[in-house]
């Protein structure tokens, strides 16, 4: 049976016409054919909403006793008997009366689209979770019942019922909202005009960003690589090194010069963590950010540009600012020319800016260290078949010395290869290796025939012993990236998690940065009971309910 869809009709404030709204379309479905059942609709003594639901058949509320008071709520099992095409509830945040099935009204919804009912149902902006402690700080009032967000977005259609602040303050002045003995007070104190123009504004906002998340979606279904800039979203790549301030600033100039935008700064965090930069610069650079409006992302990834980017087309970014490369020649010539030559060959659609800054001009000295990925290993190949070449013209001069210690000088050179460019190239180095050591130390020199058996089986055994330290080379590097790896995911984890208790996020927005820093489809937080699987909270499309729903290959996808 497929699962019911679900309309909200989401407001600013209380009185701006979100369940008139909604009976209004409850009888237009009706006159089209549909069977329609009022499950729950909250009047509030509106004599304009009580007389819209005339007409509509209802379900009886169900009375439940509680400290000697009665209180009316959705009979849930009423609906799912009745089983119309679609039902009405209201008050989607209300929380049930103790007793009832569910704690909360959106949870009986749930069970009904479960059940296969299509449901429109009503919330305003102050219910919701993110935005509980923004409206207190506005209007002086904290909302008591909220809904988590990631539940609203779940949403198959989210509609705005928008009116104009001055328009619903007329509203309640007349009568229409609240009866007259508090209409003096609600004008003096919730809706004052700035509030009910704040309140607008953060609800226009919010329904933005859904929308936002339903056209990645759609890119993402229909698989679109191209980006879809809907506004301009600026993305500054952070090293860690001291440049990042004046990158972070000429970012935030480019934003000055359109009418809104997002600024981004983005730090990727590799697992060999040779690209890492101050700890303390970054964490100014951070404080920077946020100064000006921005938000900070710190990524996990093996390819900085890769990551990078796939960040900047995930957000439907518009401009990258990158730094120019502080590398020198040299280091550019062994593979390691910079950041911002990867993100501009890579770029595509989005536009990049490299900034010059003061450092610059004082080149990095260069490392000594190994090189690494691609390089490192078209390096070992290199390396498989010149060592061998210099190792035999190296021995030939000396014929006095026998098979055992040429295979030896040899089996050195192997060792080399493996440790640069691990086991591929090291198991071509064992056997271009065998074949040198046959056709110019072993009898009949200058042929790969062997006459001495000795011979034949010494050069097995060389080959063998070489595969086999290849093997050996080969497993220890893979789990030495693999440590590495999840040494610079914790780190990134442990930040992250430091972030979000000092800024008293939410689980939703928690998950919903952890989603974009890790770069993952999806994020659920689940709860284990009785042998099923709850979910608490998620982030993102078509997030897990379980962790048979989960990709097995991302180790966040269930927690």
């Amino acid at each position: 049976m497929d699962r019911g869809s679900l309309r909200i009709f989401l407001g600013a404030a209380p009185g701006v016409g979100k369940t008139y709204a909604m009976l209004e379309e409850a009888h237009r479905l009706a006159a089209a054919g549909t069977d329609v059942v009022v499950g729950v609709v909250m009047d509030h003594g509106r004599a304009a909403t009580a007389a819209l639901v005339q007409g509509l058949e209802q379900v009886p509320l169900r009375m439940v006793e509680y400290r000697g008071t009665r209180l009316p709520e959705m009979d849930v099992d009423a609906v799912l008997a009745r089983r119309p095409h679609t039902a009405l509830v209201d008050e989607y945040a209300h929380t049930n009366a103790p007793g009832s099935r569910h704690s909360k009204r959106w949870e009986d919804v749930d069970e009904l689209l479960d059940a296969g009912i299509d449901v429109l149902t009503t919330v305003n902006v102050q219910h919701l979770a993110s935005l509980n402690d923004v409206v207190e700080s506005i209007t002086g009032t904290r909302q008591q019942e909220v809904v988590p967000d990631a539940i609203v977005r779940r949403a198959d259609q989210i509609e705005l019922v928008d009116i104009p602040p001055e328009l619903l303050r007329q509203r309640l002045g007349s009568g229409l909202v609240y009866a007259p003995d508090k209409i003096d007070a609600a004008l003096a104190n919730y809706f004052r005009l700035g509030n009910l123009a704040a309140l607008r504004e953060i609800a226009l906002i919010w329904l933005a960003d859904r929308v936002e998340e339903g056209l990645a979606e759609y890119r993402k279904r229909h698989r679109i690589d191209q980006t879809w800039p809907t506004r301009e979203r600026v993305v500054v790549a952070l090293t860690g090194g001291p440049e990042g301030e004046a990158l972070i600033r000429r970012a935030a100039r480019i934003l000055s010069r359109v009418s809104g935008g997002d600024l981004l700064a983005v730090h990727v965090r590799t697992p060999d963590g040779l690209a890492e930069g101050s700890e303390q610069d970054l964490a100014v650079q951070r404080k920077l950010v946020e100064d000006l409006g921005g938000s900070y992302q710190q990524l996990a990834g093996d390819d900085i540009a890769a990551s990078l980017l796939d960040f900047a087309r995930s957000i439907n970014a518009t401009q990258i600012v990158v730094g120019v490369s502080r590398h020198t020649r040299l280091q550019q010539l062994l593979g390691r020319g910079g950041v911002g030559a990867a993100v501009v060959r890579d770029s595509g659609e989005i536009d990049v800016h490299m900034v010059t800054h003061p450092l610059a001009e004082r080149r990095q000295r260069l490392r000594l260290t190994p090189l690494l990925g691609r390089t490192r290993t078209l390096a070992g190949y290199a390396l498989a078949f010149l060592v061998p070449i210099l190792m035999t013209a190296a021995l030939l001069p000396f014929p006095q010395l026998n098979l055992t210690t040429v295979a030896l000088a040899h089996l050195c050179g192997v060792v080399v290869v493996a440790f640069i460019g691990g086991l591929w190239p090291a198991v071509v180095a064992a056997v271009f290796d065998s074949l040198l050591l046959n056709y110019s130390f072993t009898p009949p020199v200058g042929t790969l025939t062997v006459d001495d058996p000795q011979n034949f089986f010494a050069l097995v055994v060389f080959l063998a012993v070489a595969v086999a330290f290849s093997l050996v080379v080969g497993v220890s590097s893979r789990r030495s990236q693999d440590a590495a790896r999840a040494r610079a995911e914790a780190g990134t984890l442990s930040e992250l998690a430091s972030g979000s208790l000092a800024r008293d996020q939410s689980a939703e927005d928690f998950l919903e940065q952890l989603r974009a820093e890790f770069q993952l489809g999806a994020v659920s937080v689940l709860r284990e009971s009785q042998g099923t699987w709850k979910v608490d909270s998620s982030a993102g499309p078509d997030a897990p309910a379980g962790p048979d729903e989960a990709d097995g290959a991302d180790p966040w996808a269930a927690a």
